[in-house]
């Protein structure tokens, strides 16, 4: 089975992009994110790309409709679409004599957090010079050295396709497969910033970035601080010592931010889809300034921003002044109403 084989079967299995990477690639990556240690035979990474829809960003770009990107753009990819499309491929794969290993967002055991750094207490190697299970494959490294796309300097992987609307599974296996070139950073990225602009939290610094040698390439990204992106990815914002809030239940240290409609944190779709900022600056604001730049495939009859970003004010005039002007189909009149005053 050829690497053409493959990417054509991925495709008709759901995959919008594939690509592919000779292990040796992953030479010198940290132990708990080498594919090796998960496959030690692995000759081959084939990573399948799944385009976020532009239009699940709709909702969020206008403030109307928040549960369809964390729903379909988010959840439904990582824990519905994406396992389907890589199991069934693992499984051709496996048909020809070579194992397979399918991969996606789902890293809920995984050993190490989101700056890398092994979890305390959490789990430790089965033997000397082994990982701590479970190993992650950083998905956005994968794309690159697959040659799907660069690392921008949001840490966000771009592709040619849909620039940042994309999410990333990969299948590794003992199928030697011809791989494919790796895209030279700063074909896509002119570092805009954008990202750093526009993220409501300011968790992507202009002034402090990461810098790895990876593929051959020296890349340089942000150092995005993770914890406090925690936070914002759900619309919450830390309160300051001696005030309490109730945005998120359980919790007295958070209250909504300005970019969150919600009195309170809306519950968890798919054990992760809890997008309120909806990746303002990592990927709207990204994609904006690609599409502007006419550097995407993916081609639109209309821009994507009409009008200028929406913030809510949560004071009580803002309260007041917003309150929803709505009156449900065939409503009896407030007089007639049970609940009326």
């Amino acid at each position: 089975m050829t690497s053409q084989e493959i990417k054509a079967i991925a495709k008709q299995l759901g995959a919008d992009i594939c690509g592919i990477g000779s292990i040796d690639r992953w030479e010198g990556a940290p132990l708990q994110m080498d594919p090796r240690q998960i496959m030690p035979k692995a000759k081959s990474v084939i990573a399948l790309g799944f385009r976020v829809l532009r239009g699940s960003l709709r909702g969020i770009e206008e403030g109307t409709f928040f549960s369809n990107y964390s729903a379909m753009g988010y959840g439904g990819i990582t824990y519905l679409y994406m396992p389907m499309t890589v199991i069934n491929l693992s499984k051709i794969i496996e048909d020809e004599g070579y194992e397979a290993v399918p991969m996606g967002h789902q890293s809920d055991w995984r050993a190490i957090d989101n700056k890398g750094f092994l979890k305390k207490n959490w789990s430790r190697p089965v033997a000397p010079g082994k990982a701590a299970p479970d190993v992650m494959v950083s998905m956005r490294i994968a794309g690159f050295l697959c040659g799907l796309g660069e690392i921008g300097y949001s840490k966000m992987l771009l592709t040619p396709e849909f620039g940042p609307r994309l999410r990333i599974g990969i299948i590794i296996t003992e199928m030697e497969l011809e791989p494919d070139p790796i895209m030279k950073p700063g074909t896509l990225c002119n570092k805009c910033m954008a990202c750093v602009r526009e993220c409501p939290g300011g968790c992507i610094p202009a002034d402090k970035t990461v810098k790895a040698h990876i593929g051959g390439y020296d890349l340089e990204w942000a150092d995005v601080d993770m914890s406090k992106c925690a936070d914002v990815f759900r619309g919450a914002e830390k309160l300051p010592d001696g005030e309490t809030g109730d945005y998120i239940e359980g919790s007295t240290k958070y209250k909504a931010s300005s970019f969150s409609p919600f009195y309170k944190k809306p519950k968890v779709l798919y054990n992760s889809g809890q997008a309120i900022c909806g990746a303002r600056g990592c990927t709207r604001a990204c994609m904006v300034s690609l599409e502007a730049r006419g550097v995407l495939k993916n081609k639109f009859e209309s821009p994507f921003r009409t009008q200028k970003q929406w913030t809510v004010d949560w004071s009580e005039e803002g309260i007041e002044r917003c309150k929803p002007d709505y009156t449900p189909p065939y409503a009896k009149p407030a007089k007639d109403r049970d609940d009326a005053d």
